[in-house]
């Protein structure tokens, strides 16, 4: 009787076994660690009841109203409901959701110097993608676990653009030596901001701070306008080059008949747009769905059209990511530090 009662006892407890085993994760917590094969069918199920989801990014142009236009033609029946800002921007919003306890955001696709400051005040999910294989390990911010803040979505290398009729081929730099020769004197100009900041971080890591203070010498201008729009300065011939843009900006020009050429120098300042997700999202299933859609082939393609690099890639050239594995303190000094410097070497 003792054996039946324990044999009867085990098949009773058999069918509860087997549904624990099976149950599929529905929290968000469940849902940003699963790796089950079954992982997209599962979140497109869950964003379909959802019915929509909220994306932030910082995305340019067109860009991001294809991720959308792909992502809903892809999952059909999940709406998506952008909003599109600077990175600060997205972090004070952010920032006031969560201290008024009305979380709005699902995902978001923003630089990596607004991360840090969403990552350090608590306003992300760390999450894990069977798309995070195919990108490099410092690709990624690790939140511990094998679970990550966020992955690279998209890359813009910052380098050296110039206007093909007004700068001769033996005066192209191709490196950062190369910006005294002296047929590029009174001939640069660079803009305010960040973009160019990074740009001067890079030359200290490579040649250190003696070589940047050399260049007061080329006499070069700075101008109070941001880089994509000192593109057009180039292409009008106000200037003749500038060792501040952005290859996505030049590549862009030139497709429109613009003689204008990118360079990248011995290290490339990387502004990185990376896919994330918010740390209470109101819709799970929806903003996991999206962080592996921008991190996916078709993400990938969207982004590539537009001339976005891919981090999964390898363009010949060494990428130089100033933010990566700072803290938001450490990044600012940085930053002001190499502004300060900027300031110094210019005229207006």
């Amino acid at each position: 009787m003792t054996i039946l009662s324990i044999i009867l006892l085990a098949l009773s407890l058999l069918p509860a076994s087997v549904s624990a085993q099976t149950r599929k994760p529905s929290t968000i917590a469940e849902l940003a660690t699963y790796r089950g094969a079954d992982r997209e069918q599962l979140l497109y199920a869950g964003a379909k009841s959802e019915g929509r989801m909220v994306w932030y990014t910082s995305l340019a142009g067109d860009s991001y109203k294809e991720i959308v236009k792909a992502f809903e033609t892809k999952y059909a029946g999940v709406k998506v409901d952008s909003y599109r800002a600077q990175g600060a921007d997205l972090v004070v919003r952010l920032e006031e959701e969560a201290k008024a306890r009305r979380p709005i955001a699902d995902a978001i696709e923003t630089t990596e110097g607004s991360l840090i400051f969403l990552r350090d005040g608590k306003l992300l999910r760390p999450y894990d993608s069977p798309h995070l294989d195919r990108f490099p390990e410092d690709g990624k911010e690790r939140a511990g676990k094998n679970l990550v803040y966020w992955a690279l979505a998209r890359e813009s290398y910052i380098g050296f653009t110039y206007n093909k009729t007004l700068i001769s081929k033996d005066a192209v730099p191709k490196n950062f030596d190369g910006l005294l020769h002296p047929q590029l004197k009174g001939k640069m100009g660079i803009s305010i901001g960040q973009t160019s900041d990074k740009v001067i971080g890079a030359m200290i890591k490579s040649k250190g701070e003696e070589f940047v203070r050399k260049l007061k010498g080329q006499e070069i201008k700075l101008y109070s306008i941001d880089a994509p729009a000192l593109v057009n300065t180039i292409v009008s011939g106000e200037i003749a080059a500038s060792p501040a843009i952005f290859q996505t900006h030049t590549l862009s020009a030139a497709s429109k008949g613009a003689p204008v050429e990118w360079v990248p120098m011995e290290f490339v300042p990387t502004n990185v747009g990376s896919a994330a997700v918010a740390a209470n999202p109101p819709h799970p299933h929806g903003a996991l769905l999206m962080a592996d859609f921008l991190l996916s082939p078709d993400g990938q393609a969207v982004l590539e059209k537009h001339y976005y690099g891919s981090g999964a890639k390898d363009y010949g050239f060494k990428k130089w990511r100033p933010e990566h594995g700072l803290t938001t303190d450490q990044y600012e000094k940085e930053l002001e530090r190499w502004d300060k410097l900027l300031h110094s070497i210019t005229r207006k």
